[in-house]
């Protein structure tokens, strides 16, 4: 493995603004069509992309199947197919904006969680941040105006399944490598999508087809500039530019779909990326 750490944050920041103009683009089309055929649709090329890449590692696709936790890696998959419904759902009712700044407590979910699901220790630096970040969530939800309004709880429901299908993922790399669970999430998704997706089908026209291709691209992109990116520097160092997709998807909502960016969102989302960084630098320290 290189350790180039400046190519990795480049390739991160890439990364980044790759999977922000895909949540513009599920925004639009999931405005327009069943969320379900979207995400359905998108996990075809997904799993296509997987199945090429696991197809020209060592071994081929036999040796990247292999799996000792066939329930957990499918567990996995179905967790995160869920995840991103849930998330693009959220984008339709709530905005780009106030939804990736909810979301945005993703990782201080994972510190939280990481102690009952995999048995570490959390301190209460940690502790604290994790506090104090959903303090964060609470300033954006407004408690009292918004906070008992089911669209409100969406992206903080996203954000809870996406924590915990982080941390399955690294109780699964204990025996299985990086490659079979990224097999196994693109192929799971797929399936269950699928069996989803098909009865609640809706003919696309043709300039939305277009969009529908952009969109399916510029997932294959950005998995291939995040796997890059993990190639070439350690994760604790490019894991906090993974932050800017807050950044450019609030650009994207408020310069495309006319979204405005209130002032207990923007105080909130400052909060909890804050408290997501210190999460961050702590355990980098600790590691």
């Amino acid at each position: 493995m290189q350790n180039n750490t400046r190519l990795g944050i480049w390739l991160m920041v890439a990364t980044t603004l790759i999977f922000a103009a895909q949540d513009g683009l599920s925004r639009y089309l999931a405005g327009q069509y069943n969320v379900y055929v979207v995400v359905m649709i998108r996990y075809w090329f997904f799993a296509a992309f997987v199945i090429a890449i696991s197809a020209r590692k060592r071994g081929g696709l036999a040796q990247v199947i292999r799996t000792r936790q066939p329930v957990l890696q499918t567990i996995r998959g179905a967790l995160l197919a869920a995840e991103i419904c849930v998330m693009v759902t959220g984008f339709t009712v709530l905005g780009l904006v106030e939804s990736h700044a909810v979301f945005a407590c993703y990782p201080l979910l994972v510190a939280a969680l990481s102690g009952p699901v995999l048995g570490e220790r959390v301190g209460w630096r940690r502790w604290t941040a994790i506090a104090v970040g959903f303090i964060g969530v609470l300033v954006i939800l407004e408690p009292g105006v918004k906070v008992f309004a089911p669209a409100a709880i969406i992206p903080l429901v996203s954000a809870f399944m996406f924590a915990l299908y982080g941390l399955l993922t690294r109780y699964v790399a204990r025996q299985d490598s990086a490659a079979t669970s990224f097999f196994w999430t693109g192929v799971t998704g797929a399936i269950i999508m699928t069996a989803i997706g098909i009865p609640n089908w809706q003919p696309m026209t043709q300039s939305d087809s277009l969009w529908m291709a952009i969109l399916c691209v510029t997932g294959a992109m950005g998995h291939f500039t995040l796997i890059k990116c993990y190639e070439v520097a350690e994760a604790s160092a490019v894991q906090p530019f993974a932050y800017l997709q807050l950044v450019f998807a609030s650009a994207i909502g408020l310069t495309i779909f006319g979204e405005v960016m209130e002032l207990n969102v923007m105080l909130g989302a400052a909060i909890v990326v804050m408290a997501g960084l210190f999460t961050l630098w702590r355990e980098r320290q600790k590691t």
